[in-house]
């Protein structure tokens, strides 16, 4: 009953209710009898969290070179990469551009998963990065689900798109079915009032709404996965060249250092953590019939409620998955921003809720900038890790995933490529989803074992 009700915590509920299908009130479980089955299936989350036996790639160990594409390239840390995919890595590690780190909190199964993806779509000089959070009793599995779908899914909208350059003003999909967004959002000042390459770069923020679109209704229809009370967060980013478009869903937060006209160190928050008390937020949700306020024990955080009944709470405004929600305001459209680099911007840090809950932005800015490369996102992850402890001696530490994407690559790394680092391998070790991940000749690999 215990982990029940952990792995509830995030709704802030003593039950849900539990959809089948269609998810249609007819087909619906609710009350004690759906919280029963939770339990039941909590139950085998130590078997879910484990690496199956044959079905998760190689893991590379410290300082071994991969050759791609005809270069050799150096690996740090202990990141499992796919043979299959070149640059594509979602363990614990770095490589020359990005480094990664996930830790377990105290809370249960650990429900964060992170990607960093080099040659993105086989497109020179793009990386694709993301990190998931996921919430709810199946959360881990929609977080990973979707960390292994949605890049494929982007990455042939984007194709389409490139291949029709008039076809993002034209689709009937993303662009019509979200017209109640804004366009695009520009961060910072260091852009003109045109975009650079604009249709390029509008061309890829429908890519990322209708990839959202298509995702959310795959995972409405998984037979393996219920995402009826389960869900994930998402911050995700394209970088190509000098241009950043970033797409959230959810209250994950993607941070960008950069210097100021002084030189100086900054913060500049490239995501709105999107909460159910922002206002547009809660003004679609209420005209949707849903609720948003807050419980007596935790004024501070707003939740999202069903209309008649006090569950589940979510304590977000838009995710993937959670379809007991949808019909009362709760979206997966992600807020999409663009930013132009510039040789100011040092380097970009995409990290789940569990880091920004006791880190500030300036703090966070401060660890990444002054930690080696390699173990950037390691140092981070322990410095929040901390952080929780010492101000939330009573609370239990969440999980806590960060990506640093770093933009000067070129330059010479600060990381000690002749310190190893034992501990690499002790946090992420959930196999990816191969199911969905393209071999050479086209035909997905090893699919994940059943649960």
């Amino acid at each position: 009953m215990t982990q029940a009700v952990q792995a509830l915590s995030r709704y802030g509920t003593d039950f849900v209710a539990e959809g089948r299908g269609s998810g249609s009130d007819a087909e619906c479980l609710g009350g004690f009898e759906c919280f029963l089955n939770i339990v039941r299936a909590l139950g085998m989350g130590s078997c879910i969290s484990e690496v199956g036996a044959g079905g998760s790639p190689p893991l590379l160990t410290y300082s071994q070179e991969l050759n791609v594409d005809g270069k050799r390239k150096r690996i740090r840390g202990s990141s499992t990469m796919d043979y299959k995919v070149p640059g594509r890595m979602f363990l614990n590690g770095s490589s020359d551009v990005a480094s990664m780190y996930c830790k377990q909190g105290r809370k249960g199964v650990n429900q964060d998963a992170m990607l960093v993806w080099e040659n993105f779509c086989s497109k020179e000089d793009t990386i694709f990065c993301g990190v998931f959070d996921g919430h709810g009793p199946y959360g881990h599995r929609v977080a990973k689900k979707v960390r292994d779908s949605f890049p494929l899914k982007l990455g042939a909208q984007w194709d389409l798109h490139l291949k029709n350059e008039d076809g993002f003003s034209n689709q009937n999909g993303a662009a019509t079915s979200y017209n109640s967004e804004e366009q695009i959002r520009q961060v910072g000042e260091n852009f003109d009032h045109e975009l650079d390459g604009s249709n390029a770069i509008l061309a890829l923020r429908e890519s990322f709404l209708k990839a959202s679109k298509i995702m959310d209704k795959e995972l409405k229809l998984h037979r393996d996965i219920d995402c009826f009370c389960s869900g994930t967060t998402a911050v995700t980013l394209i970088k190509q060249g000098l241009n950043l478009v970033i797409a959230n869903v959810g209250d994950s937060r993607a941070v960008l250092g950069t210097r100021d006209h002084a030189d100086s160190l900054i913060a500049v928050q490239l995501t709105i953590d999107l909460k159910p008390n922002l206002p547009k937020e809660e003004e679609r949700i209420r005209h949707r019939k849903g609720r948003v306020f807050s419980l007596k024990n935790e004024p501070d955080v707003s939740r999202v409620w069903l209309p008649n009944s006090d569950f589940p709470g979510l304590a977000m405004a838009r995710a993937f998955g959670d379809f007991c929600l949808k019909d009362v305001g709760l979206i997966s459209v992600p807020d999409v921003s663009y930013h132009r680099l510039t040789e100011k911007d040092e380097f970009v840090v995409l990290a789940t809720d569990g880091i920004w809950d006791v880190l500030s932005n300036e703090e966070v800015v401060e660890i990444v900038a002054s930690a080696p490369q390699s173990t950037a996102a390691r140092i981070l992850v322990e410095s929040a890790v901390h952080a929780w402890r010492t101000k939330f001696p009573f609370c239990k530490v969440d999980d806590c995933a960060a990506v640093c994407l770093f933009l000067n690559s070129d330059s010479e790394s600060k990381a000690d490529d002749n310190t190893t680092d034992k501990s690499m391998p002790d946090a992420t070790t959930d196999p990816v989803d191969q199911s969905s991940l393209p071999s050479e000749n086209g035909i997905g690999v090893e699919a994940e074992k059943p649960q």
